[in-house]
């Protein structure tokens, strides 16, 4: 009788185990199988094991272009993180000033790019803003008599420009977290503070950023992971198929899909694959240790 009560959830959870096995487990299996195998367009049907060779090439060899893809992927990351934090922080400040009017309005216009189906909001940013014949942005710099720019065919700018784009579809989430966790704290603090004499950067820094802290952390993470493995933004407004813009930029999401779908190299794409699922791994261990020291 114990035994079968022992055994009672097992029994109910198989079936949902048996379909993550399916869709979660197997597929990470069989990447780690092909990552070290030859499997490319040459071998589709008669590769064999190498061993750790694509993992040698992609980590240990300068010029085969994963380390210059992570490093623009870390500082991809770390830069959109810090001015979303930022940015987001200052705007969720002005829109809790006692007495702002229409701040709901303002609240809804605010989700409008989030809201936005990402493909739909590339394509328009491509076309109506960084455009070199037909581009608002373009418009401005020749009203204002400077010549015509391209901003997506070169390395820096296109950065910027992908950076600023990602800023415009992601503050919207980070903004509307910043107001709800600025509305849970205690407006009595502030009063008090005031008698003490503290201003408005003590304030926020003494009060407003640890009290926000605990209920923010898991926002972040998971917009840190969202940032890490962006692909959509620079691939569409650089490297699509048919409309390649000039720029080179690759990060470690876009360096997999290129040996994999554009080289056909599937062994070396499966180990970059690997190596993005050990940092997540990783990473997610050292928040998930923070989160729990917050709590």
């Amino acid at each position: 009788m114990k035994n079968r009560r022992k055994n009672r959830p097992w029994i109910y959870s198989f079936p949902a185990l048996i379909l993550v096995g399916m869709i979660v487990v197997f597929p990470i299996l069989y990447t780690g199988y092909i990552s070290l195998t030859n499997m490319n367009l040459y071998h589709w049907d008669h590769y064999h094991l190498i061993g750790l060779e694509n993992f040698q090439r992609a980590l240990l060899k300068v010029d085969s272009g994963f380390l210059k893809a992570l490093v623009t992927t870390i500082l991809w990351t770390v830069l959109n993180m810090v001015i979303q934090i930022v940015v987001a922080f200052f705007i969720a400040l002005g829109l809790n000033v006692k007495g702002l009017k229409m701040a709901r309005v303002y609240k809804t216009f605010l989700m409008f790019p989030w809201a936005m189906p990402a493909y739909v909001s590339i394509l328009l940013w491509k076309v109506g803003m960084f455009n070199t014949e037909f581009g608002f942005l373009n418009k401005i710099l020749t009203a204002m008599g400077f010549g015509k720019m391209n901003f997506l065919s070169e390395n820096i700018p296109a950065f910027i420009s992908c950076m600023i784009l990602n800023l415009w579809m992601a503050l919207p989430f980070m903004i509307m977290m910043m107001d709800g966790s600025l509305q849970s704290v205690d407006r009595s603090y502030y009063e008090s503070a005031k008698l003490d004499g503290a201003g408005f950067w003590k304030q926020n820094w003494y009060i407003t950023i640890p009290a926000i802290k605990p209920i923010l952390l898991p926002s972040v993470i998971m917009t840190t992971f969202t940032t890490f493995k962006q692909f959509d933004i620079i691939y569409l407004l650089t490297m699509q198929k048919g409309s390649l813009s000039g720029a080179t930029l690759q990060t470690i999401i876009t360096y997999a899909h290129q040996n994999a779908f554009v080289s056909n190299n599937y062994g070396l794409s499966s180990a970059v694959s690997i190596v993005i699922f050990a940092f997540i791994i990783l990473f997610s261990l050292f928040t998930n240790r923070e989160v729990k020291e917050e709590s």
